[in-house]
């Protein structure tokens, strides 16, 4: 069972994402924070991390790069989880090391058809 981490600050996103995943047969982690995602991914080692852009303290942008640092989850695809979906967006996350970008307000069909790529 491929194992996906959600960080996300906000509640009804990653329950959202979480049931979604979970009845696609997926065991999904929750993090509430950056610095709550980064020692989560260190201790679970997922297969797939999605992660907002927008948060409280750490962002997604410093929590991806701290995550992709520690040994073992250099090659882990982290996508970026955002409601930024304007012209150029999605290619700004790309080029700062993300594997792909889902928009926000979530569309089930374009989630799982991009979470299915990479597990």
């Amino acid at each position: 069972m491929k194992k996906i981490l959600i960080i996300d600050d906000n509640d009804l996103n990653r329950k959202l994402c979480k049931e979604t995943l979970e009845n696609r047969g997926y065991q999904a982690l929750e993090a509430r924070s950056g610095a709550e995602g980064v020692e989560l991914a260190k201790n679970e080692k997922p297969d797939l991390i999605l992660m907002d852009i927008q948060m409280p303290g750490m962002d997604g942008l410093a929590a991806r790069k701290k995550i992709v640092e520690i040994p073992g989850l250099e090659n882990v695809p982290v996508i970026a989880f955002t409601a930024y979906a304007m012209r150029g967006d999605r290619e700004g996350f790309l080029s700062k090391g993300f594997a792909a970008h889902v928009a926000k307000p979530l569309n089930i069909s374009e989630f799982l058809e991009t979470i299915s790529k990479f597990t």
